[in-house]
């Protein structure tokens, strides 16, 4: 048996291998064509796509020819530049602005400290889910009334019904991103001596950040739509009205392409937040940090 192993176990011949001439190998990787290179841009995609549709909306307008019912692009651009020339949609939207951040900070104040009381106790987590469970399906459109009697005609109504439109978004999108964080993540902070505030700043939120930035826009899609519902309805706060009371005004003047300019500038805005501001927080964040694709 002995004899059987040794000659099994020869000793072979080492191999050795001669590099390849790369240029045998032909082209490894074509270059991109200028419309390849063009269409990897996601600026331009998109400077695209709103090109399409202002078409869209120029020529449905003209075969409509109705500027009752739909005015032209071309018309709705001379009323926004016009309305930026006389100062007046600056000032509205100035207005609009300047409640909608007071709205939206109160609402992620409240947010945090809701989400802190329900991620360190029991009784503040049932107490999140309880809360987010009743008034999160509540349009805060819907509560406007009942701040126009307890806080009058002023600010106070508007942020009271944006903090609402506000809270629950980011409160429930945080807490479920600092529940979605790994167990195994959690132990590696215990170890490492993290306790209380560090282990939230340093663990918790840049763990649970995907989550809190989706809190946070959908916060501020919601707060910029209530605010606009609010002033049609309000009107004017505290003898300023903003854009919403712009589009109203116009409205019952029958100047339906300021009506479409006032519209556009909350659309213009809408894209500014999140292009320049959400989207860039997310490329420095979460995207360079793998989170994201």
């Amino acid at each position: 048996m002995p004899d059987a192993e040794a000659a099994i176990l020869v000793d072979r011949p080492e191999i050795t291998g001669k590099p390849s001439d790369p240029s045998a190998f032909g082209v490894v990787e074509a270059p991109l064509s200028t419309f390849e290179r063009l269409y990897n841009w996601p600026i331009l995609r998109k400077t695209v796509i709103l090109l399409v549709l202002a078409v869209a909306w120029e020529i449905g307008a003209r075969l409509l020819n109705n500027a009752l019912l739909l005015p032209t692009f071309s018309d709705t651009l001379h009323a926004l530049f016009a309305g930026i020339a006389t100062g007046e949609i600056p000032r509205k939207l100035t207005t609009s602005l300047e409640v909608l951040m007071m709205g939206y900070a109160a609402g992620i104040v409240f947010a945090a400290l809701l989400t802190a009381f329900g991620i360190f106790t029991q009784v503040g987590n049932d107490l999140l889910e309880t809360l987010t469970a009743m008034f999160n399906p509540l349009p805060a459109i819907a509560l406007l009334p009942i701040a126009l009697i307890w806080f009058g005609l002023g600010y106070g109504s508007l942020v009271f019904v944006l903090v609402h439109s506000v809270v629950w978004a980011v409160a429930l999108n945080t807490h479920a991103g600092f529940m979605a964080v790994s167990p195994t993540m959690r132990m590696v902070g215990r170890n490492y001596g993290l306790t209380g505030l560090s282990y939230v700043s340093k663990l918790l939120i840049p763990a649970a950040l995907p989550s809190i930035l989706t809190g946070l826009k959908i916060g501020w899609a919601f707060a910029w739509r209530t605010l606009i519902a609010s002033e049609l309805v309000f009107g004017v706060s505290s003898g300023a009205g903003g854009l919403g009371w712009y589009i109203y005004e116009n409205k019952n003047a029958l100047e339906i392409a300021n009506v479409f300019a006032g519209l556009l500038t909350v659309i213009l805005i809408g894209l500014v937040v999140e292009n320049l501001i959400f989207r860039v927080i997310e490329r420095r964040t979460v995207r360079r940090w793998g989170m994201q694709n």
